[in-house]
């Protein structure tokens, strides 16, 4: 098996990041969210998005495989929530679904926590919907949960959960 590499996002990646993107989120959040939500998305409506998110402070981080090309992605910026100041925020953290259980959620989550390490932040903060199986895999690698909220997304309360790493490798 060939080796994944992580690395900070480049322009020329945005299309596939968009498309990995919409990917993930049909199979992470059906159920979850309302269908048409899912169904209307596309990977040429969050192009601009991810373009502009890539050449912004944020810092856009993929998973890559040298046959298979991009098949994860993770995002982090300054934590938007002030009870968690000087903390950064994990935005996305999105693994294909053909290549999850394969510890390359892992590696990508590692890596974006020591780049928040190094980008000097004191902590960092990723906001998870309740019922995504994927706070079992935050906890598994040491995310506390620390609060609670509810937000309100396309008529639907969406009850989310924070997990907290208070320590970066």
């Amino acid at each position: 098996m060939s080796e994944m590499r992580i690395r900070l996002a480049r322009l020329d990646d945005a299309a596939t990041v968009a498309k990995v993107y919409v990917e993930t989120w049909r199979s992470a959040y059906a159920g979850l969210v309302p269908d048409d939500v899912l169904i209307g998305m596309s990977a040429s409506r969050q192009l601009r998005q991810w373009k502009a998110q890539i050449v912004s402070d944020d810092t856009v981080m993929v998973a890559e495989h040298p046959e298979y090309g991009i098949i994860g992605i993770g995002s982090f910026g300054l934590c938007r929530d002030w009870q968690f100041a000087g903390s950064g925020e994990i935005y996305t953290l999105y693994i294909l679904p053909d290549w999850q259980d394969q510890g390359h959620g892992r590696d990508l989550l590692t890596a974006i926590l020591r780049a928040m390490r190094s980008a000097g932040f004191n902590g960092a903060v990723l906001w998870v919907l309740a019922r995504n199986q994927s706070r079992f895999f935050y906890e598994a690698m040491g995310g506390r949960q620390v609060a609670q909220r509810n937000e309100h997304l396309w008529q639907t309360s969406l009850p989310e959960l924070a997990y907290r790493w208070r320590s970066l490798p």
